[in-house]
This record gives structure tokens, sequence and C-alpha cells, in this order.
């Protein structure tokens, strides 16, 4: 066989056996072996196959000449020189640019054995021993591999990052560093008593010594570093929640085609009322194509599920300008094709520069707000595609997260009480400073949404057609539309009593009746004591109620959903939540029979908000009265001052929980919200039928006057 060359005759190995190449024809050859059997094959399927071989000849390769640079440099030079030497010995020429050899390597006067023993003899008097085998298996492992063939294979050998350490102490301190993961953060000399014990467990009391403090140190950091086993706790807690690579980004092309939601508590103190302060918890939804924040909400501790429900609506809503708000903020004002898209969606007149986005796919993790039955009604409903990522896997939703840090860093940090990320962070009477309250943290926010996030560049939006050009949420939003279009959705008023949790009830002689509060109305004549619709319920009715609005429940009935209001609302003169019925449920006992306890429910809790609103009571009390004020007077994106829509009627928004959904005897006290934390109360829009809120987000009966 020439080098690099089939020819017929040689032998090869293939599929186990020994066989002569008889017919070479193009890309077809015939093999027989010594048995006479005759195999016609392809040559590539051959030349692919990895156990093929030709018979006395090496398989070619093609030598590593790259890994020549990550070699020492003497040696690399030492490699050069024996290439010179083995070429010498082969050719008679030390370099292949042609010449005339020297008599004593003339291949056409000595042999080869005669040229090794030469060039042997040649480096021995240089002063570097040689023998004739050295030449002979330099040349062999330069036919073999090339250049490096020739490199001293000492210098190329991995180290070990542990050194001569013991295995089973190098094991040991594996194994206890990744049970340290979720632990609080300890010094390696706890590390080191911990690895001592497990070695004692493992292989017996004085069987396996422990390196000393510093070697043990090096090793552990040898280990560790790099690899999230070192570190903070919620260092060690985010390198662990990483997906298993290789990493897939995500990529969205259209606006809504991809949205994360997330909550988080923002690092800035706000006032609730009559002095008591807290930290808000920010809710936002996140569009990737665009980085646009379609819509944000800011609640008391404890976001709760109908935040998350909400937040749909008010996506597809525009944000209206706000009185003393700049006109620059106007989207008139803005980049985007202002005429033409009024002429698509007349709500676009009057509204802020702020992207208005179908949601197409929500992307949220696994908490109660973003799995509960109202949210996940809430993307039915819309037509939203629902993908929940996996658990403690925050680079999931990665740009949700880099955008609370965004937050932070661009607005909390401008802002009195700013707390910072962290305890070690945090100034000196940080809670003396807070001097916004609730309701004014978000018109700040809002605002700055407007004039700050979607006016600022992003250096991850880029125009489609200009990729130098770097662009700004709201420049990607009206980019994106003029390619995908923009179709608005207008939301029908029972839409959001859809969204609301729900319970099954009869429809008793005085009214509906749970958790101890008796609803009735002149609405339910007719229907008391008689079957639903439902087959599977029998006499329950499809009751929806609000959390944070307990004073009313809707009920529904052939003809659609009637609102029906509870008894005793004329008792309480201030709005309440959910939330603060069952302190007084739990501090008020019963000494009478149902109604006649229902009855002094009420006036507890008139009593209690009158105290709170004086700034008498316990701190408990004040804090629960507080926070059901500051949440009902939150107003995010609602109509501004002067409008018609002032008076229009009430819109229905409000948690949607999983726990609604029982059957339960209507005598049997109840707690919608049990097993929640006490930081679980939202906003309350009205107090029976006495006042009527408008949504804060959005008003559907204003939508379906305009629009259906």
């Amino acid at each position: 066989m020439k080098r690099g060359m089939l020819s017929v005759g040689d032998q090869v190995r293939w599929d186990e056996r020994t066989w002569t190449v008889a017919v070479l024809e193009g890309v077809r050859g015939r093999l027989v072996d010594d048995a006479g059997a005759v195999a016609a094959v392809s040559l590539p399927h051959l030349f692919a196959d990895p156990h093929f071989e030709v018979c006395g000849a090496p398989r070619r390769q093609v030598p590593p000449f790259a890994l020549l640079d990550a070699v020492p440099d003497p040696v690399r030079e030492q490699a050069l020189s024996w290439e010179r030497h083995v070429r010498e010995v082969e050719t008679g020429l030390p370099d292949p640019v042609g010449g005339t050899p020297r008599p004593r390597y003339d291949p056409a006067v000595h042999t080869l054995a005669q040229r090794e023993a030469a060039k042997a003899e040649e480096l021995t008097a240089s002063g570097l021993p040689t023998s004739v085998a050295t030449v002979r298996r330099m040349r062999v492992r330069y036919r073999d591999q090339g250049v490096w063939g020739l490199v001293d294979q000492r210098t190329t050998r991995p180290r070990s990052a542990v050194g001569r350490a013991d295995p089973r102490v190098v094991d040991a301190v594996v194994a206890v560093l990744e049970e340290q993961r979720d632990r609080s953060t300890g010094t390696l000399t706890r590390l080191r008593d911990q690895v001592r014990w497990f070695l004692e467990d493992q292989h017996g009391p004085g069987a396996v010594g422990v390196p000393p403090q510093s070697t043990f140190n090096r090793l552990v950091h040898a280990l560790a570093d790099g690899q999230g086993m070192l570190g903070t706790a919620a260092q060690r807690r985010w390198h662990a929640s990483r997906p298993a690579p290789p990493f897939v980004p995500t990529v969205a092309l259209r606006p809504g085609e991809m949205v994360m939601m997330d909550s988080t508590p923002l690092d800035v103190v706000a006032v609730l009322a009559d002095g008591v302060t807290g930290r808000p918890e920010l809710t936002l939804a996140l569009d990737v194509a665009t980085r646009s924040i379609c819509a944000a909400v800011l609640r008391p501790p404890g976001t709760s599920a109908v935040d998350a429900a909400v937040l749909l609506a008010e996506m597809v809503a525009p944000m209206r300008m706000r009185p003393g708000w700049d006109a620059a903020l106007a989207l008139q004002r803005s980049v985007v094709p202002y005429e033409r898209l009024l002429s698509l969606d007349e709500r676009l007149e009057g509204a802020a520069a702020r992207p208005v986005i179908v949601p197409e796919t929500v992307i949220v993790d696994q908490g109660r707000v973003f799995v509960s039955s109202s949210f996940l009604a809430a993307c039915g409903s819309l037509g939203v595609s629902l993908q929940p990522a996996p658990p403690a896997n925050g680079p999931a939703k990665g740009h949700v997260e880099r955008t609370f840090k965004s937050v932070n860093q661009q607005f909390c940090q401008y802002v009195v009480g700013y707390t910072g990320s962290n305890a070690n962070e945090r100034g000196k009477g940080v809670e003396d400073e807070a001097r916004w309250t609730l309701p004014q943290l978000q018109e700040l926010f809002d605002e700055w949404l407007v004039a700050g996030w979607h006016a600022r560049k992003h250096s991850s939006l880029r125009h489609p057609l200009l990729p130098h050009l770097e662009l700004s949420p709201i420049q990607m939003w009206s980019a994106l539309v003029g390619v995908t279009g923009y179709v608005p959705v207008p939301l029908a008023p029972d839409s959001h009593i859809e969204l609301l949790p729900v319970r099954w009830q009869v429809i008793n002689d005085y009214g509906v009746r749970f958790d101890y509060r008796t609803y009735d109305g002149k609405a339910l004549n007719g229907y008391r004591r008689r079957r639903s619709g439902s087959s599977a319920r029998g006499e329950r009715w499809e009751v929806h109620y609000n959390p944070y609005e307990p004073a009313r429940i809707w009920v529904r009935l052939p003809d659609g959903f009637v609102e029906v209001p509870w008894i005793h609302a004329t008792q309480v003169n201030m709005p309440f939540t959910d939330y603060t019925w069952r302190h007084i449920r739990k501090t008020v006992a019963r000494t009478a029979d149902r109604d006649a306890h229902e009855l002094a429910l009420a006036r507890a809790l008139d009593a209690l908000l009158r105290r709170a609103g004086a700034g008498e009571g316990t701190r408990r009390e004040r804090t629960v009265a507080a926070r059901a004020s500051a949440t009902s007077s939150v107003t995010v994106g609602g109509p501004t001052a002067g409008t018609a829509e002032e008076s229009s009627p009430p819109a229905f928004v409000s948690e949607a929980g999983e726990r609604g959904q029982r059957d339960r005897d209507p005598e049997e006290p109840y707690d919608d919200l049990a097993g929640f934390d006490e930081g679980e109360e939202g906003d309350d829009t009205s107090s029976g039928d006495v006042r009527l809120y408008t949504s804060r987000l959005l008003n559907p009966y204003a939508e379906a006057d305009q629009w259906l």
C-alpha cells in the first residue's frame, strides 16, 4: 500500500475479519476473505467504519498542531529539532525544500539502520546522549502522530486539581459540600469538622486522617471554586437552580409572544396608614420581545392571586394620562404611529406612552399566586397559554428577575425610604425616612415606567432592519407593531366576575350565608330553595365573592350575574377586607345564635375601624385597619379626575383563591383564606352598597359601552 492510498492486493481488517482487496471500481470495491467469501462494499462506508484498518499501515490522522502552542517553548523547540533529525534519517534531508544529503545520510548509499546509528552518534557527540533505539522510537512516533509524537509527553499530562490528596478525603469533601448547599453559610473550620465526622462514619474513627487546616482549605478551594459550592447561601441556591447546560437563549419575535410574570418585595418602605410602614410587593408582567413592563401593581405584603389575574386585563387596556403628567409622556408624542393605531383602537386617545400588548404565552413560577384557580381561569378566558417554570429555577424566567434588579437600581434607590437589596446595604432608621403612601408610590412608579423605563434604550433591543441600532421598549414596540399588527381585545364586564373565587351555596329563605356573613336581596326572590341549573350541584348555586370586598357577592342566575349585598353592610362605614373580618372573628366570642353573632361581628368590625382611624387601639388593630385602608385607596391606571367614568358602576377585581370551590354547609364556619399569612390582605374597592369605587385598573362597564 502506498502512503495514503488503497490498492488492489492490500490486506484490510473489517467486520472482525481480514480481507484482500480484489477489485476497485469507482467508489465501490470487492473484498475476499481467507475462506473465499466475497463482499461488495461502498468505499466511503468502508472508510467511515471506526474498526476499519489497513493491515501493516497506520491509520492516517492529522496531528494536533494547535496543541504545540500549549506546551512550554523549550519543549516545542525540542520537538521541532527532533523533526529535522527524523526527517534527515528517513529522507536524507532535514528540510523538505530540497538540497543534497550529507554523506552519512544518503539513502542511495546507506541503509536505514546505518542512518539511525549515524544519527545516534551525532546526537551523543553534541552532548545529548541518544541510543539507536531512541532514534527508531522517535521515527515511529513521528510516522504515527507527526510533530506531536515528538513532544515530551510528560509535559502534556493533565494535572489533578487536588494533587496527591487521599481520594477518600476528596469524596468526603464533595459529599459534605453538596449537603451544605441549602444550609446557612459557615466557616471552613466547621466544614473540616463535618468532613472528619463523615470520614469517621464511613471508615471508622482514625482510619482516614483529615489534612491540616491550611492544606484542607486549599483542597476545598480546588474542588469548590467555580462550582457554586462556596459563597453566600443565596449564591449557592442560585447556582443550584440553574438548568443543565447547554443553555438555550429565550427568543421572542413579536409583542406578547412570551410574557414573564413574577412578584418581589420592593426595596422601599412605604407608609400604609396611621404611621404603619412596610415594604410593598411589586407584581409585574414583562414582555420579552420589547422588554416592556406591560403592567405593574404595588400591594401591601402578601400579593394575592387577584393581582396576577388583573394584570392580564391591565395589559390589554391602555394606561391613561394622569393629571400633572408632562404632555411628552402621552402616546401621541411618542414614536409609535399614533394616528394609525387610534383608527384601530379608540381607547388609545389620551393614553400614556405604555405599550398595549396582548399576551400569548405567560411564564410564571409555581407559587400559589400564579397557579391558583383564578389565574388559570383568567388565562383561559383571555386565550393565554400558561407555562409554569421549574420549581426554584430563577434562570428559567431570568428576564423578569433581571428587571427587578433594574427597577431597584433605576427607581428605588432614588426614593426616600430605600432599604437596599439586603441588610448589609440598609441605612439607619429607614422606616423613619418613609414618607410616601402606597397610592403615591404607585403613582410615582407608573410615571417612572412611562418617562424612564419605556423611554430608556436597552442594549438587548435591536431594530429588525438595523441591528446596530439600540432601541427603547416603546421604540421596539413601535417597530414590531408595524410587522405583527395591532389587535385590541376589549373585555366584557362579566369577565372580571368570572375571575373571582367561586363557591357553590344554597339560596335559602334568609339568602346566601357563609363565613358568618349573610347576603340577601330582592334579586334572589324566585330562586330560594330551588335547584340550580347544574344537575351535579342540586340546590347549590354558583356564587363569586371578593376577599378584598366582602360586603357583596355575585350570584349567577339564569339571566346572568346579580349583585347581592351583605345585610349588615350599613353597620360598617369604613372599607374592610376578609383579612380584617377574620381578625374580628378570632376576637369576638359567640354568645348567641347565628344571626345575633353576625350582627355582633359587624358592630365589632365597625368599632375596630373607628378606633384605628382615630389612632386608638392596639398596634395590631391599627395595622389591620391600615392595610385595609391602604389597599382600598390604590388607584393604578384608573380614570382621570373629571371624566364621565367616575360615575360608572364598579368593576369587580379581586383575589381568586383556590379554597372557595368546596361544598360546605351554609351554617358551617368557613375561613376562606385559612393558612394565609398575616400579610395577605388586598385592596378593598367597596363597603357594601354604601359606596361605589371605580376599579383602579380597568373599568369594564366603560369598556363594554365603548366596544360591545
